[in-house]
């Protein structure tokens, strides 16, 4: 059964994020609230924890995964970054935006698309996933939770708790949050791609 947290979403409780990211540590598998809807969320290297969001969302080994990151600096870690390719994500960040970069060796091979050996990163404009993020020290491996045969994320905490009480560990639940996953950008190549219209704002990239 799944544990809820009731976290306030301006002045988020520490001792609750304290425990959400314990629980983290302890590789387990949260549904967080992020800008952009919900995400499930685990530590980098929990394998089983990626293995059970696969499994919730049926994917296969093409899709991309996401390192929601703190900031510039932590995501610059993880992912290479050209300087032209730096100025466009800088003036987007933090935002609704997922870009997808090539991956650094920081990045567990598992994570990686196949072929292309790129991830997903972004950088998130949301006080209670910032908290999750400072109190963890290091990104947390994400994807948009949005269920087989479902057209929209769920947005609601109560449902997701009613709904994955048996498939999550934990709901972090701050109320309101957006209703459209990210528009993600792919940079791997020399023009940037839109690969989705999401709830950011395109025509930067266009």
């Amino acid at each position: 059964m799944a544990r809820y947290f009731d976290v306030h979403p301006d002045n988020p409780q520490r001792r609750l994020v304290g425990q959400v990211v314990d629980l983290v540590r302890q590789d387990r598998l949260i549904a967080y609230p992020t800008d952009s809807c919900f995400a499930l969320g685990c530590q980098l290297g929990n394998k089983e924890g990626i293995d059970r969001i696969r499994e919730i969302r049926h994917l296969d080994d093409r899709h991309h995964f996401t390192l929601m990151c703190q900031d510039f600096a932590q995501l610059g870690q993880f992912v290479h970054v050209s300087n032209a390719v730096f100025r466009a994500v800088k003036a987007a960040t933090p935002g609704q935006y997922t870009f997808i970069l090539p991956a650094t060796r920081e990045v567990p091979r598992r994570l990686l698309h196949p072929k292309k050996k790129t991830v997903g990163v972004r950088i998130p404009d949301h006080v209670v996933t910032q908290a999750l993020l400072a109190e963890l020290g290091e990104p947390l491996l994400s994807s948009t939770l949005l269920l087989p045969g479902q057209e929209e994320p769920m947005t609601q905490g109560w449902e997701i708790k009613e709904l994955l009480d048996h498939s999550v560990d934990a709901v972090v639940d701050s109320g309101d949050c957006g209703v459209e996953p990210t528009t993600v950008i792919d940079f791997s190549t020399d023009e940037p791609e839109i690969v989705r219209r999401g709830a950011g704002d395109t025509s930067r990239f266009e």
